[in-house]
């Protein structure tokens, strides 16, 4: 079996890229500021572009090159009141104290972003940190299955959510989970801990997958007593419990209130049925049964897809929504699920053209021949 966190990313930060042209905008300020102080016909009317200059490389731009703005900023007011003949009096001194004033405010402007930019690295790092412990990547191969998945947040900067996934070998079979828990940050990390952790020990456990579900259902009400009453009656759990049999390979699906998945094989992408859909984990307090597993094909050489909202609810500028099937279809075979969940992600990304609303996890299982 492959090392569950081999896959997993390192624990760095990644840095932060402005675009090339907010980068020239420091130098373009401090031409046109210089070359209006040189050609108006009244002294320095280009003066708050040059201010304007220092600050913006600073926030833009290294140490270095804030310096290097401030110098030639400083060297260029000097040689224009050389040429106004102001370099030896009151106004070219205070024209001069005034520049380098503006040259000192854009050196701290750049050591402010700079010691922010560190705290914030150490805080996104020990927010993956934390996303890594709770969430590692699961096992790349568990006996004829080829296993992959990806978080992706919501915000580029994010690195901790409420997605989750596993997937674990048991006496009964590979047992599978993709789940979104309700709401955002700390608070949805610790039930995407405690919804884990009780599907580690349960799915050792439990022989069927009904009684899967209502061990997660007990442990996700256990965690919710210790929250106060509207957070606890507003909290649940989206989840879909998978199986797969291991000698007929056959895959048995729960679904918990959360959204189909998807079989994809020789290019085409069909969403599997699930029947009907049950109550979200803790909300089984409103009494409806939960419904009975339903058992679907898993044909050698395809692959299943989970997915969470994050997904489906990807919309579009014409807020149209993303759907795999659509536009998934035609694009394989794939040559693996790491693949696969590579092309999706990518076209989820082109689709929303920007930030999306929701954060959204992808679990892919190929079913290989058992001697591939």
């Amino acid at each position: 079996m492959a090392d569950p966190h081999a896959s997993a990313p390192a624990l760095r930060p990644p840095a932060v890229r402005w675009p090339r042209y907010a980068r020239l905008a420091p130098a373009v300020l401090l031409a046109g500021g210089l070359l209006w102080d040189a050609l108006s016909p009244q002294d320095y009317w280009g003066d708050p572009m040059l201010t304007a200059a220092s600050v913006t490389a600073g926030a833009l731009l290294s140490l270095r090159h804030t310096v290097a703005v401030g110098l030639v900023l400083v060297l260029g007011v000097f040689a224009l009141t050389v040429k106004d003949g102001t370099a030896g009096t009151s106004v070219g001194h205070l024209e001069l104290a005034n520049t380098l004033f503006a040259a000192l405010m854009g050196v701290g402007v750049n050591r402010v972003i700079a010691r922010h930019g560190r705290h914030l690295d150490v805080v996104r790092m020990v927010a993956e940190a934390a996303q890594l412990a709770v969430l590692p990547a699961p096992p790349e191969r568990i006996g004829t299955l080829a296993v992959a998945a990806r978080y992706q947040a919501a915000q580029s900067e994010a690195r901790i959510g409420g997605d989750a996934y596993a997937v674990q070998r048991t006496p009964y079979g590979v047992r599978l989970l993709i789940a979104d828990v309700r709401g955002k940050g700390l608070g949805a990390v610790s039930a995407v801990s405690v919804l884990l952790g009780a599907f580690r020990e349960a799915a050792e456990q439990e022989p069927e997958l009904t009684g899967l579900a209502e061990r997660l259902e007990r442990a996700v009400l256990r965690a919710g007593e210790q929250l106060p009453e509207e957070s606890r009656l507003e909290g649940f759990i989206t989840a879909l419990l998978g199986e797969v049999h291991p000698e007929s390979g056959e895959l048995r699906l729960l679904n918990c209130g959360h959204p189909a998945p998807y079989l994809c094989r020789d290019g085409a992408v069909r969403p599997l049925a699930t029947g009907e859909p049950g109550l979200p984990l803790g909300m089984g307090g409103l009494g409806a049964a939960r419904p009975e597993p339903v058992d679907v094909p898993f044909p050698v050489d395809s692959t299943v897809l989970l997915i969470t909202d994050g997904v489906t609810e990807a919309r579009d500028r014409g807020g149209r929504f993303y759907d795999p099937a659509a536009q998934l279809a035609g694009r394989g075979p794939f040559g693996g699920p790491q693949e696969l969940i590579d092309v999706l992600v990518r076209e989820v990304e082109d689709w929303t053209g920007g930030p999306r609303d929701d954060d959204m996890a992808v679990l892919a299982v190929t079913r290989r021949a058992a001697d591939g």
